[in-house]
């Protein structure tokens, strides 16, 4: 534990996630008011200094141009969905600039995406929200990225957004200022508990199905895990230890569809995520969801979501 004051820096992304900028800074706040004095200081930076909007659509102004500032003890990266095009060349070089000035880094929500592309990641395990891991892992293989709710190293940090970014925050307050003041504060917030920093960031697929039925979960996990060559309904039955009549039953009682239809949601939400946070062709996105043409995927796609993969595509233009 210590006493001594800690100065953070929270660099704000166009499109950033306000919901996680503000569940880190808010557990911050009630930190000082409960030591009664300044134990956290923070700045809130853009890249020229001008206000940032959220992805809300509420608009940020700054403390600090990234400009002015050449060291900080602790960076957050904040950013949301909009990270396709990569940082800019300023905000790579200034990262980097702070990591030789000794700084701790890391990313809230896709945070991770900047400090990847200026090579500040390599051969470090982060975490990053759920839907934008599988393109995170495509564009930086030599990341290790988890589904984690948040990761800490001496060096860098790294959290799923949402919440999750208060359960990150009430860890460093217990390592900082003890245990008894991290709880104090998650009272505050009516946070219940802290979570653990391993814990999952969906909900287990028991809570997502609405059913224990252990044919049930077991197939739907067997179908989550391959995405891109898809199962077929003899193996999940094979694997699971059940007759495939057996598991179309079950899926028709639990779910009101065949285990066919099931796994054909899984795999366009897949794509839809794909196609909303990459720039992936649409044929690689078909292809790696399990689709043998992009003529069939399209129309699997379009009746889904009442859109074409296409005009999604364009739509986020």
């Amino acid at each position: 534990m210590t006493s001594a004051r800690t100065s953070l820096g929270f660099v704000l992304v166009d499109g950033f996630s306000m919901m996680a900028f503000v569940a880190a800074t808010e557990p911050l706040r009630i930190a000082n008011r409960l030591l009664g004095g300044a134990a956290y200081a923070w700045t809130v930076i853009s890249e020229d200094g001008a206000a940032v909007t959220a992805s809300n659509g509420m608009r940020v102004l700054p403390d600090a141009d990234m400009r002015t500032i050449t060291h900080l003890p602790w960076l957050a990266v904040c950013s949301g969905f909009r990270f396709e095009a990569g940082p800019s060349t300023a905000l790579r070089r200034w990262l980097v600039a702070l990591d030789r000035a000794g700084a701790v880094l890391g990313g809230i929500d896709t945070g991770c995406f900047s400090l990847a592309a200026a090579g500040l990641l390599d051969g470090r395990v982060v975490t990053l929200h759920w839907e934008s891991l599988p393109v995170f892992r495509e564009r930086f293989a030599q990341v290790t990225a988890v589904e984690s709710l948040y990761e800490l190293d001496a060096r860098r940090f790294s959290c799923a957004g949402g919440m999750a970014a208060t359960d990150m925050m009430l860890a460093d307050i217990a390592t900082r200022h003890g245990g008894p003041l991290a709880t104090r504060v998650a009272e505050q917030l009516i946070h219940d508990r802290a979570r653990v920093m391993a814990g999952g960031q969906r909900r287990s697929l028991v809570e997502r199905l609405g059913s224990h039925d252990p044919v049930l979960v077991r197939a739907v996990a067997l179908m989550e895990s391959h995405i891109e060559a898809p199962l077929s309904l003899t193996a999940i039955a094979q694997q699971i230890g059940r007759s495939p009549r057996r598991v179309q039953a079950v899926f028709a009682h639990h779910l009101g569809c065949s285990p066919g239809a099931w796994y054909r949601k899984i795999r366009l939400e897949q794509a839809h995520a794909l196609i909303s946070a990459s720039e992936r062709s649409i044929t690689d996105i078909a292809m790696a969801c399990g689709f043998v043409s992009v003529a069939v995927f399209s129309r699997a796609f379009k009746r889904q979501f009442a859109i074409a993969p296409s005009a999604l595509r364009g739509a986020r233009k």
